[in-house]
């Protein structure tokens, strides 16, 4: 539908240029499906939030606490048989090796080298595992800010840098514009999805994700990781192969607890596909995250993953490749510990899924039911498991929209910010 359309049928302007700017802006899942809108630069003269009007009044919205079946259905929302009935107690512990996950058409699993008797199954700790990760220190470091850059409407915006494992680490962060509350700014720290490490750019990408929550009365934090634009250190194993990226933003959350002019106790976390596999990651192992929300999260357990045979980098188009860096883990982590089959305790133990009931706090989940390329499957076997250890979860799901729910942007940011209202800002 045009804007012209939209507005004949009474659709307000604001509403009908901000749909047509996420559709023109939002990545396509042939070119940049991990990545949130794209060709949209905030830069020292640019007039960042630009793709994000402000709305003349914000829409309520119903929050749902614990029952996702609660959750009125979406307008002309088809049922979808891509996720079985399965038992709470496999949901939770994720004890069967069967994959949970079986999206229809998907690809068979490629036959998994068989590792030798020697190192099959290896009792050797790894640093993913959700309990060497909560044994590790995070003292993050001072905030620098190295470069101002032009304002939001009601916010200032940097470029900033902190230390990770020893790494220098680059950020882009909100600070809102007036009277800071008595005991600081609410936080959320944002973790976005994958982009090839060399082609990303901190004030790229998720310009009108961020705007929004920013405009809302929070400092945003988008960590870069390691390895992406300008920051140090190594990509070896991405965000599923290796605990470097959960790292990072475990640092910065140790980095804004510190920061004067934010709240320690407020601090919540936005991830999106990639990123929600680190929000969840995250999540189980601090208990300082008030509270989540995750769109088109990666959020399955690992057996689910390797089923899918492409995930979790398929190529975006012809000729292009994923780094060796990104996809060599699951290769590396087999010959060494086995298969999901040959060694299910050591891959339950570095899955966040295994480890639900110590959870920091309320989680909200939004999906497309059409997502091409993380099935909507790994969202309800989430939400079915918090719900199972009576969790606090809510689950969104959008019929025909895209893997950055971008025909349902509006709503999707409005019941996040309205989730992060509640159980962050506590208003």
């Amino acid at each position: 539908m045009t804007i012209k359309k939209m507005m004949a049928k009474g659709t307000p302007t604001w509403i009908a240029l901000l749909v047509a700017t996420v559709l023109l802006a939002g990545c396509s899942a042939a070119s940049t499906a991990l990545t949130g809108p794209a060709n949209t630069t905030v830069g020292a003269t640019a007039t960042a939030g630009a793709a994000y009007p402000a709305a003349p009044t914000a829409v309520p919205v119903p929050v749902v606490t614990n029952r996702s079946s609660a959750i009125p259905a979406e307008p002309s929302a088809a049922a979808t048989s891509d996720l079985a009935p399965t038992a709470t107690a496999a949901l939770v512990a994720i004890s069967t090796v069967k994959p949970l996950l079986a999206p229809v058409g998907a690809p068979a699993a490629p036959a998994q080298p068989t590792p030798t008797p020697a190192t099959v199954p290896s009792q050797d700790p790894h640093p993913l595992q959700i309990a060497v990760m909560r044994q590790k220190s995070y003292p993050g470091s001072a905030i620098t800010f190295e470069q101002t850059l032009a304002p939001g409407a009601n916010y200032n915006q940097y470029i900033v840098s902190y230390r990770s494992d020893g790494y220098k680490i680059y950020a882009l962060m909100t600070i809102p514009k007036g009277t800071k509350p008595a005991t600081g700014w609410p936080v959320i720290i944002f973790n976005h999805g994958y982009i090839q490490p060399d082609q990303y750019v901190t004030t790229e990408r998720y310009v009108a994700y961020v705007d929004a929550i920013a405009r809302s009365g929070y400092i945003v934090f988008k960590s870069d990781y390691r390895g992406h634009g300008r920051s140090e250190g190594p990509t070896t194993g991405g965000g599923y192969g290796s605990p470097g990226y959960t790292d990072d933003v475990l640092n910065a959350l140790a980095s804004l607890k510190a920061y004067p002019d934010g709240d320690p106790k407020r601090i919540g976390m936005w991830g999106h596909s990639m990123g929600g596999s680190i929000t969840l990651r995250a999540m189980v192992a601090s208990k300082d995250i008030r509270a989540g929300v995750i769109w088109a999260g990666a959020v399955a357990p690992y057996p689910d993953i390797f089923a899918l045979g492409k995930a979790p980098y398929p190529a975006r188009s012809p000729g292009e490749t994923v780094p060796n860096d990104q996809r060599g883990w699951r290769q590396q982590l087999t010959a060494r510990y086995g298969t999901p089959a040959q060694n299910p305790q050591f891959w339950a133990s570095v899955s966040p899924n295994s480890y639900l009931a110590d959870i920091s706090g309320p989680l909200q989940l939004d999906h497309s039911t059409t997502d091409p390329e993380v099935s909507v499957a790994a969202s309800r076997l989430l939400d079915q498991g918090l719900q199972a250890l009576g969790k606090t979860v809510e689950l969104y799901t959008y019929p025909g929209d895209d893997h950055n729910i971008s025909a349902n942007f509006v709503t999707a940011m409005q019941r996040s910010i309205a989730f992060f209202d509640k159980y962050v800002k506590g208003s």
